[in-house]
């Protein structure tokens, strides 16, 4: 059974004023659900973090997010529940999981992100975004394994990235700098931040909400009041539930990694491997020239 979505509220200094009152709604998949940030009995997160230090008044939070979500989940389940709460901000972090699915269509993953987007700003909450880095470089997988997820995970990114802008969304660049090589900012599964790397995140989208003046609160601290995970309870994971989440893709995604790998391979030998990228960077423009023909059918 799904959980309920989780809901709290916070007193701070803020944007929205005296006795005023803030909602933030925050949809996702694992990575907003808080994975990798346990508390008491569930998980805590990025969100959670940052709704703390967002404004005086009531703020009101509630993580609609959940594990494995794909685009086509939000945007069928999390974000009608999200536009009935009427929020002021929503954060919509999500695609990694689409990247790790055989149905993998960087067109429709495009499609379902511009109408969460466009639904969100529709009704005039402000919307924060951010890009990722891949998992086959988190997994640490062999080359010729790694670059078809990174290739896909840059299509998502460069969706991100064009349709944030389109929208006026507060955009977090996530996909690079020294926090990805620092395993002090990961969990024991290598996929999902730690307490530490969710407060990184959580501090870096204060400081762009802070500059918007949408966040005038304090931020949360970057120390984890939580030891990190140690290498044996990292090798413990991937013993254990990571041979699970392993077997679990395989069934799903290994067969078609495998041709993706072979051709990558043969692409490498001739010295071809250009060819992919400019494929892959293909198949993003196309995918964004169908939202603005559709938007101009629409107005005709």
């Amino acid at each position: 059974m799904r959980p309920a979505p989780r809901e709290a509220a916070a007193r701070r200094d803020g944007p929205c004023g005296s006795g005023g009152s803030l909602r933030f709604v925050a949809l996702g998949d694992s990575l907003t659900e808080g994975v990798g940030d346990p508390v008491d009995d569930g998980w805590r997160g990025w969100a959670a973090l940052l709704a703390a230090g967002l404004g005086t008044g009531d703020v009101r939070f509630t993580n609609l997010a959940v594990s494995g979500a794909q685009t086509g989940d939000v945007l069928e389940r999390q974000l009608p529940a999200a536009l009935g709460l009427r929020p002021d901000l929503v954060s919509v972090v999500v695609g990694v999981n689409d990247t790790l699915r055989c149905t993998f269509d960087i067109q429709a993953v495009a499609a379902r992100l511009d109408r969460i987007y466009a639904a969100c700003a529709g009704q005039g909450a402000t919307l924060l975004t951010a890009c990722l880095p891949d998992p086959g470089t988190m997994l640490g997988l062999p080359g010729a394994l790694a670059r078809p997820l990174a290739r896909r995970q840059r299509a998502v990114n460069a969706v991100v990235h064009a349709l944030s802008d389109r929208y006026g969304a507060l955009h977090l660049h996530a996909c690079a700098g020294d926090w990805i090589t620092d395993r002090a900012m990961w969990s024991a599964d290598r996929l999902h931040p730690g307490e530490r790397g969710h407060r990184q995140l959580a501090l870096r989208c204060h400081a762009l909400l802070a500059e918007h003046a949408l966040a005038a609160g304090p931020g949360p601290s970057p120390e984890p009041e939580s030891p990190g995970p140690t290498r044996s309870a990292s090798l413990w994971w991937l013993a254990t539930a990571g041979t699970g989440w392993v077997a679990h893709r395989c069934t799903d995604l290994l067969p078609q990694l495998l041709t993706l790998a072979a051709d990558e391979l043969r692409h490498r030998a001739r010295g071809t491997s250009a060819r992919l990228d400019l494929r892959a960077s293909a198949a993003v423009s196309a995918a964004l020239a169908a939202l603005s023909v559709g938007e101009q059918t629409e107005a005709a």
